[in-house]
C-alpha cells in the first residue's frame, strides 16, 4: 500500500498579530486597570508559552463596566435602527480586514488549528454582524408586534471553544436590538475579546455599549447576579448553566442558556460511506472535539458497522496532529491541561469499564496539551463515555438494527443538542429528524453554521435561541 503524502512545513507567519505584554479591562471605552490590581497570564495550549498578562476584574469591576453600559444604553437604544446598523456594518468589515490578524490570535490562545480559525470561525463572525446589522432598522417586522424594546444591559458569558465566535452570536444581536453589553471571556482565551474591544473603538462605537472585562469564574458570577442586568447569556457548561437558573430565579432577568451536548451520528446502512466518514470526522474531531454540539456518539447500522469502522480507522490514520499554525495541521492542542486532564479520565474509566480503544497512531509534542483522535466500540448505553460530555477527542460508537432503535439511542440522553442522520433517503431523514430531541439536526452533513438559522437545545442542553431571527427575541421585550 502507498504511504502517505509527506508534507513540508506550512506555517501561518505570527508576524500579523501583535500581542502587548499586557491588557486591562475594557470598561466605558477605555482599557483600565482591575480595582484590586489582580492579573492572570493567558497560555498557548501547543507550546505552554505564556502570551501576555491580563488584569482580572473583581466585582467592583463589574460594577463599574455595567454602570458605564446603563449610562451608553439610553442613548443607544434611541438611535434610529439604521444609525445602530451602520456600526455593526462597520465592524463586520473591519473583522473582515483584520481576519488573517485574528485568525492568528485564536490559534495561539485557543490551539485550534488556523485553517479552523481562518476558514470557518472569522468568516462566520465577519457574517453575524452583517446579518444582525441588516435586522436592526426592521425589528418592527421581526414577528414579535409593532415596536419591540430593547432589555437593557446584557451581561454574557462566553467559553474558550470558539472564543470569537461566541462573542459574535452575542453581541451582534444585543446591539441591534438597541442593548448594550457586558461580556466575560473564558480565563484561558482572553486575547480576541480584547482585540475586539480595540475594534469596537476603531469603529467608533459610543462608549459603554461593549465592555469586556476577562477573570474567572467569580467575575461571571458577579456578573449575572448584578442586579442592573436586565438579560443574561451563557454557552458553556450544564452544571454552570444551572447555577446561573439558581442565581437569577425569582428576578425578572431573561435569560439564554446553550449547554452540553452528546450528540448522535446517525449512519443508515444506504449511507455514502466516504462521505458518512468525513462526516463523521468534522462531526467529532473539528476543534479536537471541543464543540458542545459535537457528533461524540456514533449509531452505526449494525450491517454496515465492520465497513464503515475500517475506513473510518483509515481515515484517522491520515490526520494530522501538532502546530496550530501549520496550515497542513488537522488536530490541534487542548485548551488546557485542566480540560486534557479531564478527557484523559473520561477515556481511561471507558477502558476500565470495559469499551474496546482505538487511538490513531502519530507523534505527540513535547510541550502543550495534546490528545491523539480516538475511538472506543463495544459501547453500550450504561457507559458513561457514551452519557458524559467528554468535549474531546474521542468517539463512542455503538449499532443499532432498527431506525426505531436509532432514535431511541439518539433520545436516550440527559442533553438535546445536535444529531445528524446520513442516507440516501430523503423520506427517512424527515421521519427520524421528527423524532429526535435535537435543537439542530443536520442531513447528511455535520457542524455547519449560518447566521439566518437558530441554534440552541432540548432538555440539559439549555433553552433559548442564538441565530436567525429567533436570536432577536432573547434580546427584546416581547
Amino acid at each position: 500500500m502507498a504511504s502517505a503524502f509527506e508534507y513540508a512545513p506550512a506555517p501561518e507567519s505570527r508576524s500579523v498579530v501583535d500581542i502587548a505584554p499586557s491588557y486591562g479591562l475594557f470598561i466605558d471605552g477605555e482599557f483600565t486597570d482591575a480595582a484590586d490590581g489582580k492579573v492572570f497570564k493567558t497560555v498557548s495550549p501547543s507550546s505552554e508559552e505564556v502570551l501576555a498578562e491580563v488584569a482580572q476584574a473583581g466585582t467592583e469591576d463589574v460594577d463599574r463596566a455595567v454602570k458605564a453600559a446603563r449610562k451608553a444604553f439610553e442613548k443607544w437604544s434611541a438611535l434610529p435602527g439604521s444609525e445602530r446598523a451602520k456600526y455593526l456594518f462597520r465592524i463586520a468589515r473591519i473583522i473582515q480586514e483584520r481576519s488573517r490578524e485574528l485568525a492568528v490570535l485564536e490559534t495561539l490562545d485557543n490551539g485550534k488549528p488556523i485553517k479552523e480559525t481562518r476558514d470557518a470561525d472569522l468568516p462566520l463572525v465577519a457574517a453575524h454582524f452583517f446579518y444582525y446589522a441588516g435586522w436592526a432598522d426592521k425589528l418592527d417586522h421581526a414577528g414579535f408586534g409593532a415596536n419591540p424594546r430593547p432589555l437593557g444591559v446584557a451581561g454574557q458569558v462566553i467559553p474558550w471553544n470558539f472564543p470569537l465566535l461566541m462573542l459574535a452570536w452575542k453581541i451582534a444581536p444585543a446591539l441591534a436590538t438597541g442593548n448594550t453589553v457586558v461580556l466575560k471571556p473564558a480565563e484561558t482565551t482572553p486575547l480576541s475579546a480584547l482585540f475586539f474591544a480595540d475594534i469596537c473603538r476603531q469603529a467608533g462605537l459610543p462608549k459603554g455599549v461593549v465592555n469586556i472585562l476577562p477573570g474567572y469564574g467569580e467575575t461571571g458570577a458577579a456578573l449575572v447576579a448584578h442586579p442592573d442586568v436586565n438579560k443574561v447569556a451563557f454557552t458553556g457548561s450544564t452544571a454552570v448553566g444551572k447555577a446561573i437558573a439558581r442565581s437569577i430565579a425569582g428576578t425578572d432577568k431573561k435569560v439564554t442558556l446553550e449547554l452540553g451536548g452528546k450528540g448522535a451520528n446517525i449512519v443508515f446502512d444506504d449511507a455514502p460511506i466516504d462521505q458518512a466518514v468525513e462526516g463523521i470526522i468534522n462531526g467529532i474531531f473539528f476543534n479536537q472535539g471541543q464543540v458542545c454540539c459535537a457528533g461524540s456518539r456514533l449509531l452505526v447500522q449494525e450491517s454496515i458497522q465492520d465497513e464503515l469502522l475500517d475506513s473510518l480507522k483509515r481515515r484517522l490514520s491520515t490526520l494530522r496532529l501538532g502546530d496550530p499554525l501549520d496550515k497542513n495541521t488537522d488536530i490541534g492542542a487542548i485548551n488546557s491541561s485542566e480540560q486534557l486532564a479531564r478527557i484523559t479520565s473520561l477515556v481511561d474509566q471507558g477502558e476500565a469499564e470495559g469499551a474496546e480503544r482505538w487511538t490513531a497512531a502519530c507523534e505527540i509534542p513535547s510541550a502543550g496539551y495534546w490528545f491523539a483522535p480516538t475511538l472506543f466500540t463495544n459501547v453500550t448505553q450504561a457507559h458513561r463515555i457514551a452519557r458524559d460530555e467528554i468535549f474531546g477527542p474521542v468517539l463512542s460508537v455503538l449499532s443499532f438494527r432498527t431506525p426505531d432503535e436509532a432514535v431511541a439511542k439518539a433520545n436516550n440522553s440527559q442533553y438535546g443538542l445536535s444529531a445528524g442522520i446520513w442516507t440516501e433517503k430523503g423520506s427517512r431523514i424527515l421521519a427520524v429528524a421528527s423524532k429526535l430531541r435535537a435543537g439542530v439536526v443536520w442531513a447528511n452533513t455535520f457542524n455547519k453554521f449560518d447566521p439566518t438559522s437558530p441554534f440552541g437545545g432540548y432538555k440539559e442542553s439549555g433553552f433559548g435561541r442564538e441565530g436567525g431571527r429567533h436570536g432577536l427575541e432573547g434580546y427584546l421585550d416581547v
